[in-house]
């Protein structure tokens, strides 16, 4: 039995063969992400606030004071914008460690728009 061997001329044109199509990945969209909010309320001490922000969103305590100077004065702070998982996550921290030192600290999610 021989064995053949192409050479470049000899290989047939496959310029219309299909299966030799360039494949291309479909664009994937990012997945949503989510403002983590946390309300003011008339019980929460502010350096517990302070707290929260410096332990659970990795805050320096002068970014933690001004943040937690704006849920005091509005009502509401965006506190950060992860995936769902982690700001899930990030949400229920924050919620058990305000019932654990029982102050009624509200930290909700929503998606962004």
């Amino acid at each position: 039995m021989t064995e053949h061997k192409w050479m470049m001329s000899d290989q047939p044109d496959n310029d219309d063969d299909p299966s030799l199509l360039v494949q291309t990945r479909p664009k994937t969209k990012r997945p949503p992400l989510y403002k983590v909010l946390l309300l003011n309320d008339d019980y929460t001490p502010m350096e517990f606030v302070v707290h929260v922000l410096e332990r659970f969103f990795g805050m320096t305590h002068a970014e933690a004071f001004e943040i937690m100077l704006i849920v005091h004065k509005k009502g509401v702070a965006v506190v950060g914008v992860f995936s769902h998982e982690i700001a899930e996550t990030k949400v229920g921290q924050v919620m058990d460690f305000a019932r654990r030192h029982q102050h009624p600290l509200q930290c909700t999610m929503e998606r962004e728009e």
